[in-house]
C-alpha cells in the first residue's frame, strides 16, 4: 500500500475549487506506523512512541482547536475486515469529521496551532484516506 499522508498540490487545489458555503464531512481512513517517525531534532524523535501514541498526541492537540471551529467527529468505527476491495487495505482509526464548512477546515490547516500539532499525524501515519464529502440525507435505501 502507498503511503499517503499529507495532500499533494493537485488535490489541494481540487478541495479548495469546491464551494465552500455548506457543510463537509471529512471520511478518515488512518493506518498508523509501528514506530512513530517524528522528524530529527523534534522533543519526541527518540522517545520511541508508536504510531498510534503519535496520533493520541495529535488528537489532543488538536481537539481545542476543532472545538472552536463548530467541528465534531460525528463518527467512528473498528475496523474488522474488507468486503469489497483491496485487502491489504487495513485501517487503524476510522471516523467522520463533520465541519461547518470548508472555510473552517482551511482555517483550521493553517492555524498556528495546528501546524504545529500536525507533525504527530505526520510521524504517525503510514497511509491514510482524508475524502471531503458533502452530507445528504439518511434513509431506508441504498439508492
Amino acid at each position: 500500500m502507498t503511503g499517503y499522508i499529507d495532500p499533494d498540490r493537485a488535490q489541494f487545489e481540487a478541495f479548495k475549487a469546491l464551494d465552500r458555503d455548506h457543510p463537509i464531512e471529512m471520511l478518515n481512513l488512518v493506518r498508523f506506523r509501528d514506530h512513530a517517525a517524528y522528524p530529527e531534532g523534534h522533543a519526541l524523535a527518540g522517545a520511541g512512541l508508536s504510531g498510534a501514541e503519535a496520533y493520541r498526541n495529535y488528537g489532543r492537540e488538536t481537539a481545542p482547536i476543532i472545538a472552536r471551529l463548530g467541528a465534531s467527529i460525528v463518527w467512528r468505527g473498528a475496523f474488522q475486515t474488507v468486503l469489497i476491495g483491496p485487502g491489504d487495505e487495513v485501517w487503524d482509526e476510522m471516523f467522520i469529521a463533520r465541519y461547518p464548512n470548508a472555510h473552517a477546515f482551511l482555517e483550521m490547516v493553517t492555524d498556528p496551532a495546528y501546524r504545529q500539532a500536525v507533525v504527530h499525524r505526520q510521524a504517525a501515519v503510514a497511509t491514510s484516506r482524508l475524502i471531503r464529502t458533502k452530507p445528504g440525507k439518511g434513509g431506508t435505501s441504498f439508492g
